[in-house]
């Protein structure tokens, strides 16, 4: 189909500020206007959007894609599945693959890989390091020519601060973003649960609040030294978001997000040892997810991401410390976010940021807005039907999820990506 009318939705644009009742029409893979149709425009398939809302496709800052390396975990067709039936037309993948994403031709491999189902846009981040050991710089420009949008170290603590300071050198000479994951590596090591009364009660090895603020401090630190532009992932503690926000306060180039399961789970989930709340990091106290909660409201958190970990059932099937963390959240990201907004009384534009608009700014790509011209990537879903998780609901490969009966807002009936229905309900 090479154009498309959606027809009566409510048309949400955070980016351009519009919410209003228009329709919307596709030509060639493209936005040819809104509200009235250009001249000569015929329609090769009409959508009802009435009493739907239609929105930039949502754009997730971290899934695993598990490919190269963990196919057994998930593939890259199961999970660009699971993506566009959430409503997801972009994602980031992060470097930890096997081998990791340190060599242009893994890179090249993995977007023609993708390209080629024709499903949602992927953009990888590259290895800081060779093989993420941490210890040599990677060739982030070649890298960079390949198709990486920024770099990281995924979950991999960087234990030599002089090798983050040079690879922040490295970053900021090039005008290249670096994404962390603030987390000391000795004082996490081991720990799989917050260092509260769930992990003493437990007996689990605990993380503390602190090794996530030691970390936090030495990379500002770094970026008032260097100027680089860091994008901070994944925080999970009141006091990580205090800092960040006197950070942004004093002008430094940051940005962070929050995994959208830490926006509504705390350590009082892990009930008895429930490995599917097993994730990196862990689960923290209540009154850390109600900070990261009010910093996504008051906009001190940039976006929210999904976190997406597909993990293979035997490796759930352990001990709470043995079990592998992770937690599959493609297909919740925008239930989750919509039952967030609810809770917190946030309008349903300014929630959409979180998933479309801010993301786009935060990878610096043509996403996330709805304007003539622009890629049609689109999310039409209805905000009032709710939709009952269950293993057999969700189509990617990974099941693991501590959501598994919740029954959540917000269903996707039609995602498009370039101009396509990719996915209908």
């Amino acid at each position: 189909m090479s154009s498309v009318h959606i027809k009566g939705g409510r048309l949400i644009d955070p980016r351009n500020q519009i919410d209003a009742k228009q329709d919307v029409f596709v030509s060639d893979g493209k936005i040819a206007s809104l509200g009235r149709p250009p001249s000569g425009f015929r329609a090769e398939c009409t959508i009802d959007a009435a009493n739907l809302v239609v929105c930039p496709g949502l754009i997730d800052l971290s899934a695993r894609l598990r490919e190269p390396g963990f196919e057994y975990k998930a593939t890259l067709e199961s999970e660009m599945q699971a993506a566009v039936a959430g409503g997801v037309t972009s994602l980031v993948c992060p470097p930890d693959t096997d081998p990791p994403l340190d060599e242009p031709g893994l890179v090249e491999m993995l977007k023609h890989r993708a390209k080629s189902l024709n499903l949602a846009h992927v953009y990888p981040l590259g290895a800081l390091t060779w093989k993420l050991e941490g210890e040599r710089l990677a060739e982030m420009v070649v890298l960079r020519d390949a198709g990486c949008v920024a770099f990281s170290h995924a979950d991999t603590p960087i234990p030599d601060t002089q090798v983050l300071w040079r690879a922040l050198q490295y970053a900021a000479t090039f005008g290249i973003p670096v994404w962390l994951r603030p987390q000391d590596g000795f004082l996490g090591r081991g720990g799989v649960a917050h260092d509260g009364e769930v992990a003493t009660r437990l007996g689990l090895p605990a993380i503390p609040a602190f090794a996530e603020t030691i970390a936090l401090s030495t990379i500002l630190q770094l970026v008032r030294a260097t100027r680089a532009r860091v994008h901070l992932c994944r925080l999970s503690t009141a006091d990580g978001v205090a800092i960040v926000r006197a950070a942004k306060a004093e002008g430094l180039p940051v940005s962070c997000d929050v995994s959208v399961h830490h926006a509504h789970l705390s350590e009082v989930d892990l009930g008895y040892f429930d490995s599917h709340c097993h994730v990196v990091p862990p689960f923290r106290g209540v009154r850390d997810r109600d900070a990261l909660r009010a910093g996504l409201a008051d906009g001190t958190v940039d976006a929210l991401c999904s976190d997406h970990a597909p993990v293979d059932e035997d490796a759930k099937q352990l001990p709470f410390a043995e079990s592998e963390p992770g937690a599959t959240g493609l297909e919740l990201l925008l239930p989750l976010t919509l039952k967030w907004a609810q809770e917190m009384r946030v309008e349903l534009p300014a929630a959409l940021a979180k998933v479309t608009s801010m993301p786009a700014r935060i990878l610096g790509v043509p996403a996330g807005e709805l304007s003539a011209g622009t890629g049609a990537d689109l999310c039409v879903f209805d905000p009032h039907a709710h939709v009952k998780i269950t293993v057999d609901f969700l189509k990617s490969q990974g099941k693991n999820t501590p959501f598994v009966g919740y029954e959540l807002p917000g269903r996707v009936r039609y995602t498009l990506v370039g101009g396509q229905v990719v996915y209908e309900a």
